[in-house]
């Protein structure tokens, strides 16, 4: 064990103990958070038609369901940090979960549109404030020198969700109905809670004069360069992602998009365990690697986008370069702040990331109106060239190492 010294909200001297390992069932608690957000997010995607007919609604106001909580999770995630800062930990935890399981369980009771779409919108404030925690959480756990492997572990419940969180629940939907999937979703909460009842250590929030505003901290050197990437990096990934099932048209795979989701989410998944291994020697190394994969992915599309064998190519070398990069820049977001601006500068983080999530899906629907999907990969190109110019001349703030 090694210890970590902090103080209160209350100015009181706290010795903290923290194994030198990495506390895996704390960490994988962490994770279980990530995979309900994702989940909760975007299972209604899957189950439209079902939600359609059970609450007498069009397929476009169905689709407000994914609207309203990437909403919620976008305008929640800077005012929740700022205004909790001082509140310890694991009690605030709680309090998400269990925000998860009251509108989880409103969604999967309702007969309202109104009501469903405000249980939405809660259950992705919910969201925005577990992302905002999940970083700090991870790596307040683990000496300095595990840091960015305890993020990794704490990550991975996203490639989890999108890959088999998804079409599980679709599954599921088609078997027992919509409503029992999110039924499902509170039970899973209830567990989660336990599990963090029992494993995941309490911290006590930082005092009101060690908390920076988001202002200061948006001012650091290097937060802003990495943000860009951020942005950039999403953005050209969700262009791609949000419209995938469209542009495999082009090869003949539009009735395998689960095929081809399934292979992108099992590269990510490798993506994650190799970037844990590296992380917490390399940072811009694997930064660098990944956008440059990415950008050769874009070029195999652009040349080779209507053969099916290039396509499963690409798609696998695109989730190899995506699955770790949110533990790439959230570890390059900490190390740019510092301790004492952790938690401010991960509800920005979330901010841009769902910035980049809407953005992608209103870039996607321009160029596929105007354009045609096959202008997909030379926009994607642009934007990740754009990212890996921002990578190098941010060596030596936002990625020095």
């Amino acid at each position: 064990m090694v210890s970590r010294y902090s103080s209160s909200p209350e100015g009181v001297v706290q010795i903290t103990s923290i194994p030198e390992r990495l506390p895996w069932l704390a960490l994988l608690a962490l994770a279980m958070t990530g995979f309900t957000c994702i989940v909760t997010e975007t299972i209604p995607a899957g189950l439209l038609p079902q939600i359609e007919e059970g609450l007498h609604i069009t397929k476009a106001m169905a689709g407000q369901l994914v609207t309203l909580y990437a909403l919620g999770s976008l305008v929640a995630a800077i005012p929740f940090a700022m205004f909790t800062g001082g509140i310890r930990r694991r009690p605030l935890l709680l309090a998400v979960i269990i925000g998860f399981l009251v509108f989880n369980t409103i969604t999967a009771l309702s007969s309202s549109y109104a009501l469903t779409l405000a249980a939405r919108f809660f259950a992705g404030v919910a969201a925005g404030a577990a992302w905002g925690m999940i970083a700090g959480y991870a790596r307040r756990m683990v000496p300095d020198a595990l840091r960015g492997r305890a993020l990794a572990v704490a990550m991975v419940g996203t490639p989890i969700a999108l890959t088999f969180g998804v079409p599980a629940g679709t599954l599921l939907g088609d078997v027992i109905g919509w409503r029992w999937v999110f039924g499902l979703m509170s039970l899973l909460t209830l567990v989660l809670l336990v599990w963090v009842l029992w494993k995941v250590p309490d911290y006590p929030g930082q005092p009101a004069g060690q908390r920076m505003s988001v202002g200061r901290v948006f001012m650091l050197p290097g937060i802003r360069p990495i943000l860009f990437v951020v942005l950039t990096w999403m953005l050209a990934h969700n262009i791609l992602y949000t419209y995938i099932a469209p542009f495999l048209e082009r090869s003949g795979l539009a009735g395998r998009t689960d095929l081809v989701l399934l292979v992108f989410g099992v590269a990510a998944l490798i993506s994650i365990w190799i970037v844990g291994l590296v992380i917490d020697r390399k940072l811009r190394q694997p930064v660098v690697l990944s956008l440059l994969g990415f950008a050769l992915v874009s070029v195999a599309l652009w040349i080779g986008g209507t053969s099916a064998p290039v396509v499963f190519a690409a798609v696998a070398l695109w989730g190899l370069t995506f699955g770790g990069a949110a533990t790439l820049l959230q570890t390059a977001l900490a190390e740019a702040s510092g301790e004492e601006a952790v938690d401010i500068v991960m509800p920005i983080n979330t901010t841009v990331w769902n910035l980049a999530i809407a953005g992608g899906g209103i870039v996607g629907g321009v160029l596929v109106e105007l354009v045609g999907v096959q202008a997909f990969p030379g926009v994607l190109l642009l934007l990740l060239v754009l990212a890996l110019i921002t990578v190098w001349s941010a060596r030596r703030y936002g990625f020095p190492r």
